[in-house]
């Protein structure tokens, strides 16, 4: 059993301090994952009688970091050493319960305040990521977004893994799909775009890809590997906005979801599912934790697999798809994992202030 799903003691309403990225609105226009993420959570907890103040970019934010988030400086450090310092100082003037920070640079500040900090871990923790949280030690209280990657660095200050939700009801339901297949994402090689082309073809389907082209990494993996894959069949309809992508993924036969890196969740497919839409991926990273293979997608351990299990995305029934995401990945689930997280936090925190001893006289 997870350790966000043990019962607590009776719980009181708490301030909490929600330290979304500086790169977009909350929630986002459009491509946003971790703001998508972080609105979605804010609204679960103050359904469950929590306070709760934003810090954060733009609009969406109670105390903002910039007026317009930084979006077109994305990969640049100051727009996050910005944020992170002005945020700092937010949280001397608040004094909430605790903090959660879903930021780069924001944890940074844990050691040199007393109010508790859960930091969820939205990327990968090898490498310097993981050597970043190593060094902060139980200055930060960790919760990992999926068990995969949670194992990647079993040895950091984990406190609870906690899958990460959308709000069911926001997502339309069809419970009759269309006959094209859908990738949506960021045109980064990792995500494999270009193999979602491949596999609708190879599975006589078209495609339709929606994904954010921001980067100079992705207009080049775009320009090389996907624009000559263009042409009858392949429509590219360039980044989705939260109306336009609640469209696709309702109308799709299938969510494709090539993933070519251990991706520690990958907020699409549960998106897709909330539609009813089931995912055709790889099995990679926190794929098989997310999409419960032959009811709400189906997984696979090659890409020359993918066109087969596109058409026996078919038989899968909409219906069950959407109901087994509303018991595992809607937002009153997340927040209420959550809210034991930040409990169990403040709990730990009064037995270390109880148990420090008393300065001589």
């Amino acid at each position: 059993m997870d350790p966000a799903g043990e019962p607590g003691s009776a719980r009181r309403p708490l301030h909490i301090a929600m330290v979304a990225p500086p790169w977009y609105h909350v929630p986002p226009r459009g491509y946003g994952g971790i703001e998508s993420m972080t609105a979605d959570l804010v609204r679960g907890l103050l359904a469950r009688g929590h306070r709760v103040t934003v810090i954060g970019a733009g609009e969406g934010a109670d105390l903002r970091t910039y007026d317009e988030p930084p979006s077109g400086r994305i990969g640049e450090p100051f727009p996050e050493v910005v944020h992170a310092a002005k945020a700092t100082r937010f949280l001397r003037r608040l004094a909430p319960d605790v903090v959660h920070d879903h930021s780069l640079a924001g944890p940074l500040s844990a050691c040199g305040r007393s109010t508790p900090t859960v930091v969820t871990c939205h990327c990968e923790v090898a490498g310097e990521l993981g050597d970043f949280y190593r060094a902060l030690g139980a200055a930060v209280s960790l919760v990992a977004i999926s068990w995969s990657q949670r194992a990647a660095a079993p040895d950091l200050n984990w406190v609870a893994r906690v899958h990460n939700a959308v709000d069911v009801g926001t997502f339309p339901f069809l419970g009759s799909k269309e006959e094209w297949v859908l990738w949506l994402g960021r045109f980064n090689p990792d995500k494999g775009a270009h193999l979602a082309v491949e596999a609708a073809r190879a599975a006589g389907r078209s495609i339709v890809l929606a994904g954010r082209l921001t980067e100079e990494c992705e207009r080049e993996y775009f320009r090389e590997r996907v624009e000559p894959l263009l042409g009858p069949g392949v429509e590219f309809v360039g980044e989705a906005d939260a109306a336009l992508k609640r469209e696709l993924l309702s109308r799709a036969r299938c969510l494709l979801f090539p993933v070519q890196w251990e991706e520690p969740f990958g907020m699409t497919m549960i998106e897709a599912m909330a539609c009813g839409t089931p995912v055709v991926a790889l099995n990679r990273g926190a794929v098989p934790e997310v999409v419960l293979d032959g009811v709400t997608g189906h997984v696979r351990d090659e890409a020359g697999q993918l066109p087969r299990a596109i058409e026996e995305a078919g038989a899968l029934d909409p219906a069950a798809v959407r109901a087994h995401t509303l018991r595992s990945f809607d937002v009153s689930v997340m927040a209420c994992a959550y809210e034991n997280v930040y409990h169990r936090v403040l709990r730990a925190a009064s037995r270390k202030s109880r148990h420090r001893l008393p300065m001589a006289r």
